[in-house]
């Protein structure tokens, strides 16, 4: 009799899971994988993907621009948002689909609902226990929002990408890359955008030329960026958001996305009832072998906050599958 019900239990769906998983399984593992939403984590459900989905639906207002340049006749198309989003939808659904696919082919068990840990070799789903020898922790990252009056409020890139109308005025707030991506997509598409950043430039620790150039384009195609700014409060009024900034006059606007960093999910997952260390952001903290504090408990991917990376976790998924 086994003396366990798995060799290995995943949790956490996402690219680095369940390339773990399958690897896993294929070598002969019996490998259950645990999820409390869609297979196929951040990038392909609600990072990369669909984000860039919203991004080329973005370039078809200047490629009819400069369509005219090479003798079409000039035309302004009407967007449809509703068409986009169920599009993207519709795509994202086919994807996961393939994902289910590539689990039951390799022969992995899914399991769905929030794995906890009860000890090193147990963990529990939906009130259910169950037992292996070793668990891989993958439960990637999620945005991270400030502590500001009137924060419930704001969205973040996870909802942004399933609103249900576009938002004619939005402001964004944040300078990274993901900010300044989102600004770009609601812009072309037709929303009077604000970018909201603390810092004198957007993406700080770029190369300075990129950036100036960068923000001076953002600006031409009209996009307002509030620089040396920080969003002192939020109020729900009858005409939308109103947003109280460190410094000049309040904006009133109809969404505020907040893209002011993302942070390790290790909440809820019962890594304290286990004794698995984490540094002061709440990340595993894992050796080269990407074992964690306990011998057989390994972490990969973001929730260790290495280097936040689809391909960074599909590559630690595999070697830890090898190794």
């Amino acid at each position: 009799m086994a003396k366990y019900d798995y060799d290995l239990i995943t949790i956490g769906a996402g690219s680095g899971g369940v390339r773990a998983s399958r690897r896993a399984s294929n070598k002969g593992k019996k490998v259950a994988i645990i999820e409390n939403m869609r297979i196929g984590g951040t990038c392909v459900m609600r990072g990369c993907v669909p984000k860039k989905l919203l991004v080329i639906a973005g370039h078809f207002a200047n490629d009819f621009e400069d369509a005219v340049g090479y003798g079409w006749a000039p035309t302004k198309p009407k967007f449809n948002w509703d068409n986009l989003i169920t599009a993207k939808s519709k795509e994202l659904d086919r994807l996961e689909g393939v994902y289910h696919k590539i689990l039951k082919n390799a022969g992995v068990k899914e399991i769905t609902g929030t794995g906890r840990l009860k000890d090193a070799h147990t963990v529990e789903v939906n009130g259910k226990l169950h037992t292996t020898q070793t668990i891989l922790i993958s439960t990637g990252g999620w945005p991270h929002l400030p502590n500001v009056p009137g924060i419930e409020h704001a969205i973040t890139s996870n909802e942004a990408l399933d609103l249900e109308n576009l938002p004619n005025r939005i402001a964004i707030v944040g300078g990274g890359y993901i900010a300044v991506e989102f600004a770009g997509i609601f812009n072309a598409l037709g929303s009077q955008v604000i970018e909201i950043i603390r810092a004198p430039q957007i993406l700080r620790g770029f190369d300075d030329d990129i950036r100036n150039a960068l923000a001076q384009e953002m600006e031409n195609k009209g996009i307002t960026i509030l620089k040396n700014c920080q969003v002192a409060s939020i109020e729900k009024t009858s005409n939308g958001l109103l947003i109280s900034p460190s410094q000049g006059d309040p904006v009133e606007v109809d969404q505020i996305l907040y893209a002011t960093g993302r942070k390790p999910k290790t909440e809820q997952i019962g890594l304290e009832d286990v004794g698995i260390e984490t540094n002061n952001k709440g990340a595993i903290v894992v050796d080269k072998f990407s074992r964690t504090s306990i011998n057989n408990i390994y972490a990969i991917g973001d929730v260790t906050d290495r280097m936040n990376l689809t391909p960074v976790a599909l590559a630690e998924g595999e070697a830890f599958a090898r190794t």
